[in-house]
């Protein structure tokens, strides 16, 4: 039996794939688009499972898909999870910005798209390219600084978040039914519909 076949030693790779190369490169002489020759998955989804999600132009230059989390900062709903109190939205703010100190009990990634942030408590400014990882147990305050370009940073987070208050006590909290309302009732006041949140459950 082949070494692909059996399953062996092939890191993953399908039948016929070039190994050794260097990841994301295509070596030199390989077509540009090699793996047409290989067939999709027949079976796509298993049975019970939720379809994928794609969203074209996420982060949207339309202001309209931007919930106000802040005075300043807008969330676009990409993704959510009610059962794991999760969701990954997109934050937009043009200029200064600012979203009230909160605490986060649970981890957050977040990669930045364009525009400069950070945190009024760590010394880093997070450009387009930029990847952060917060780890449960961290309180901070969100800033947006004046930039040509409006901050776009695309954000994973599991809630709740906790709001503190100027001196770093719990004041109140956000999860994903106040994320969910919050859009819902943008939606609705800018003509969107308050129902186009149902297709981003999974």
């Amino acid at each position: 039996m082949a070494e692909a076949d059996r399953g062996g030693d092939t890191g993953g790779r399908l039948p016929g794939s070039t190994a050794g190369g260097t990841g994301g490169v295509v070596p030199p002489g390989e077509h540009s688009e090699f793996w047409r020759k290989f067939k999709p998955v027949a079976q796509v989804f298993r049975p019970g499972a939720m379809p994928e999600a794609y969203i074209a132009n996420a982060a949207t230059d339309d202001e309209r898909y931007y919930a106000p989390l802040s005075e300043t900062v807008g969330t676009r709903p990409l993704w959510i999870s009610p059962s794991q109190n999760r969701w990954c939205d997109v934050l937009m703010c043009r200029g200064a910005g600012l979203v009230n100190r909160h605490y986060h009990p649970q981890q957050v990634f977040a990669y930045t798209i364009s525009g400069k942030w950070g945190y009024l408590e760590h010394d880093w400014v997070a450009t387009a390219g930029d990847w952060i990882y917060e780890a449960p147990g961290e309180a901070h305050t969100l800033i947006a600084y004046e930039c040509d370009e409006p901050m776009r940073v695309t954000f994973n987070v599991t809630g709740p978040l906790i709001w503190l208050d100027e001196n770093g006590e719990p004041s109140g909290h956000f999860d994903v039914f106040d994320y969910i309302k919050l859009c819902r009732d943008h939606y609705e006041k800018v003509g969107i519909g308050a129902d186009y949140i149902d297709r981003l459950f999974r």
